[in-house]
């Protein structure tokens, strides 16, 4: 598996992954994304910022999309959390999607270890990784705790108005 930088050709591609994980959400009754975020606006400003990746399969085939946003993020603004890192540097990683035809091969717990690797190998800057997922996500706070995150608080409100989001933080 391997991830590549995304560009303005890939949006459709990148749109039709989140639209994927979005349905996949409902199907779980999971009330996350489940309005107007992501948006083709959001995902073009992270494919501009340089913040959006695709990720393969050894066969060349697109999994799943991820975006890797620099600090600050003004998401966290609101966030009641006991950050681990106060000072250094950061990265969040925000709109995880696995497209349901790939479901069950491993590839989201492989996409954040790339994720990650690359993080500490090719960013010495960056001291943690911040994320964010729905309270009614379980499939992703498992794969978050997996991953060795820790839960440091929650926001609400932020991608809709009663929405509760658990955050989580990672030292690298």
């Amino acid at each position: 598996m391997y991830f590549k930088k995304a560009t303005l050709d890939d949006l459709d591609t990148i749109i039709d992954i989140l639209s994927d994980g979005r349905n996949q959400l409902a199907e779980a009754g999971v009330n996350q994304w489940q309005g107007d975020y992501p948006s083709r606006k959001q995902i073009t400003a992270d494919i501009m910022q340089g913040s959006a990746y695709l990720f393969n399969a050894d066969d060349n085939a697109t999994v799943g999309a991820v975006a890797v946003v620099p600090s600050p993020d003004e998401t966290y603004d609101t966030a009641k959390a006991e950050w681990l890192n106060t000072t250094a540097p950061y990265v969040v990683i925000h709109r995880v999607a696995i497209h349901s035809s790939h479901a069950g091969h491993g590839y989201a717990t492989q996409l954040f270890e790339k994720i990650i690797a690359h993080i500490a190998a090719d960013h010495p800057e960056i001291k943690s990784i911040r994320i964010d997922t729905h309270a009614d996500n379980q499939a992703m706070q498992h794969l978050i705790a997996k991953m060795n995150f820790k839960r440091v608080g929650e926001m609400v409100g932020v991608y809709h108005v009663d929405d509760v989001c658990y955050v989580y933080e990672k030292m690298l």
